[in-house]
């Protein structure tokens, strides 16, 4: 039997193995193929070998941004069952790339968020291009350090650490706006207490309006369409303010030449356009709803997986657009530093904003979909299902919350990750479960269970003990035999008695609602992001140096 069930472990690891293998060399492929077209398409320029080298390095930071980033705008669905696996794949990469692709602009800033001085490097390309390069490659073997440890981490974080720390390393600690970096700091703060208030709030209400009704199916008819319109509301107005803001002024050309009426045309578009454009496709949705919920009423039950199902279809088109406006805005993330490294090579300057030709764009877009489709699951699973559990109705909440909190902030002015945003909403839904629910009685279930775990443990030990010592006696007698007897039974029955403790201990924590393991260490992989990238491109900075004088 266990040379059988030895068989089965090893066949189970071969597999395994050969998954890995398939999924690295499937990267390296797509990695090779960057390198390959780069070098081919730039061959009479100088330092082209250097950028093709970049290419590669932002392709891997695509990858990584795609394992990680694309996680918190597709997990919570597929935690609550909104979404299959698959499903939520396909939707991603689709609307990643679309995202990057059509919406993610002609030019990009050279260095993100402004937080180092270009002027610093004093006109010496070389050392500007040494330091993107450094940038790009520490960012992304952060993100891919942070994925294997299923810790969901903000890459924009992730490339500011590494651009902090590769300009520190080329000219010295004064070329970092200090300011803006305690801006960026603070938002380890703001992000996720604003995310989990929202998210919390949403979750509250939809418990008072429907859930602890009687008549739930009554409540949902009247509540459900408010409530999917106002997230429609807020999800219209957050693409138009962040996923079309690169692509406005053309937008708005386009729909000036087929409109009986001018547009007028800015380099943004204002909160006031696009919270009108948000109303307009909210009345739609609620009309929309209303008319769907009842066309559904005769055959649903006075449930809440009933109410849980009405949030389903909402959830699918939600998790489509933060992956648009994810792929339009966190794509400059991976090819940011390329399209800066590529403008200085064929330019011979440094520039504060860089065209990105359509290669660039496509690395970056591609490059997110692969790292998705690869390693995404990994990261998908923790967001949806390892730090609480949840349904439709906590999964549109924290979808409501990644919306309001990036238009909030954005008016206000306030430095937000989408990331922290997302993970602070799973947080603040699972700790409104423990108010609401009083877990005050499992807290004292567990420390009871804690407490026969410990003693089981130590008769066991003594038990032990006793049994060694007496079987080490060389001359025993029968009362020692007949003890050495008791004490075998003894031993095993502790056995079992300190398994039963550890499978109740085990079945009280999982009613925790939020996982607290889980909360230790997504905190601490937040605060050591900006630090450990700068850390890792101040050291690569110094390599390239080396290698390249």
């Amino acid at each position: 039997m266990e040379i059988k069930t030895i068989h089965q472990f090893e066949k189970q690891a071969m597999k395994k193995s050969h998954r890995e293998l398939a999924r690295i060399g499937f990267a390296l492929f797509f990695l090779v193929g960057v390198l390959a077209f780069s070098f081919a398409t730039s061959g009479g320029v100088p330092n082209n070998l250097f950028l093709a080298v970049a290419a590669v390095f932002g392709g891997y930071m695509a990858m990584n941004i795609g394992a990680n980033d694309v996680a918190n705008n597709v997990g919570p669905a597929v935690g609550s069952k909104a979404l299959t696996m698959g499903g939520a794949i396909i939707i991603a990469v689709i609307f990643e790339a679309g995202g990057a692709i059509i919406a993610g602009g002609e030019v990009v800033s050279t260095i993100k968020k402004g937080i180092i001085d270009i002027d610093g490097f004093g006109g010496d390309t070389d050392s500007f291009l040494w330091a993107m390069m450094a940038a790009l490659l520490a960012a992304a073997l952060w993100l891919n350090l942070a994925t294997m440890a299923k810790a969901p981490v903000s890459t924009t974080h992730s490339i500011v650490g590494g651009v902090m720390g590769a300009g520190i390393a080329a000219a010295g600690f004064d070329i970092v706006d200090w300011g803006m970096m305690g801006k960026i700091a603070s938002s380890w703060v703001i992000s996720p207490v604003i995310g989990g208030v929202v998210a919390a709030g949403f979750l509250f209400a939809i418990k008072k309006t429907i859930i602890f009704k009687k008549d739930k199916i009554s409540a949902s008819y009247k509540w459900v369409p408010v409530y999917v319109a106002l997230m429609s509301w807020a999800f219209i107005t957050y693409l138009v303010l962040k996923g079309l803001k690169k692509v406005w002024p053309q937008l708005v050309g386009s729909f000036n030449e087929i409109l009986f009426f001018t547009v007028e045309v800015t380099k943004k578009p204002t909160l006031t356009t696009a919270l009108l454009m948000g109303a307009i496709v909210a009345i739609a949705v609620y009309f929309f709803m209303k008319k769907s919920i009842k066309a559904k009423l005769g055959g649903l039950e006075n449930t809440r997986n009933s109410v849980n199902s009405l949030f389903t279809i909402p959830l699918i088109f939600a998790a489509a657009l933060l992956s648009f406006a994810h792929g339009a805005n966190d794509v400059a993330n991976a090819i940011g530093p390329l399209a800066a490294i590529n403008d200085a090579v064929m330019t011979g300057g440094i520039s504060a904003e860089a065209g990105i030709p359509l290669w660039v764009m496509g690395v970056g877009a591609l490059g997110i979909a692969i790292g998705l489709a690869l390693y995404g699951p990994r990261l998908i699973k923790t967001v949806g299902s390892e730090i609480t559990d949840l349904d439709q109705m906590r999964a549109f909440s924290i979808a409501m919350a990644a919306a309001i909190t990036v238009i909030i902030a954005s008016q206000l002015g306030l430095p937000v990750s989408s990331t922290h945003i997302a993970i602070g909403g799973i947080f603040g839904v699972g700790f409104l479960r423990e108010w609401l629910d009083s877990t005050t009685s499992i807290e004292y279930d567990i420390a009871q269970d804690k407490a026969e775990v410990k003693d089981d443990k130590k008769v066991l030990h003594a038990t032990k003990a006793e049994l060694k010592k007496l079987e080490a006696k060389k001359k025993k007698t029968d009362q020692d035999y007949q003890r050495i007897t008791e004490l075998y039974r003894a031993v095993d029955d502790e056995a079992v008695s300190l398994k039963k403790s550890k499978k109740l201990l085990k079945k009280d924590r999982k009613i925790l609602y939020v996982k607290r393991d889980a909360i230790k260490k997504i905190i601490t992989a937040w605060i050591i992001t900006v630090p450990s990238a700068a850390v890792l491109a101040a050291c690569m900075f110094y390599m390239i140096k080396g290698v390249m004088s």
